[in-house]
């Protein structure tokens, strides 16, 4: 059984720490990211999820955004699911779309990743 919670790191050195699964399969925890839009050193930011319990035998998937504290104005959903090798490794495949702030309307095409 993949179990979320716990200490992550990514292929880019990022770090997410993801508390206790509750029953309902909510979560919380915090995302430091090693990859900014602005270059500047990150904060640990709050992040928040939901896991759907998977079937007998099956591998969980999740979703949670992450809202960049201090440093972006930007917010980024991740969906995912959990795997377990036949070593026993546990591994997160995601993916993300990140919603930057822009000014007006006009400039709306360019604000999802």
């Amino acid at each position: 059984q993949c179990q979320l919670s716990g200490l992550w790191k990514n292929e880019q050195d990022s770090l997410m720490e993801i508390s206790a699964v509750r029953d309902d399969g909510v979560f919380q925890g915090k995302y430091l990211t090693q990859v900014t839009l602005t270059g500047v050193c990150a904060h640990a930011s709050p992040l928040t999820g939901a896991q759907q319990q998977p079937g007998e035998g099956g591998w969980p998937t999740f979703a949670f955004t992450v809202r960049w504290d201090k440093f972006s104005n930007a917010t980024a959903a991740f969906a995912g699911q959990c795997f377990v090798d036949t070593g026993g490794k546990e591994t997160l495949t995601t993916m993300w779309l990140l919603r930057e702030a822009v000014g007006s309307l006009e400039e709306d095409w360019k604000a999802t990743r």
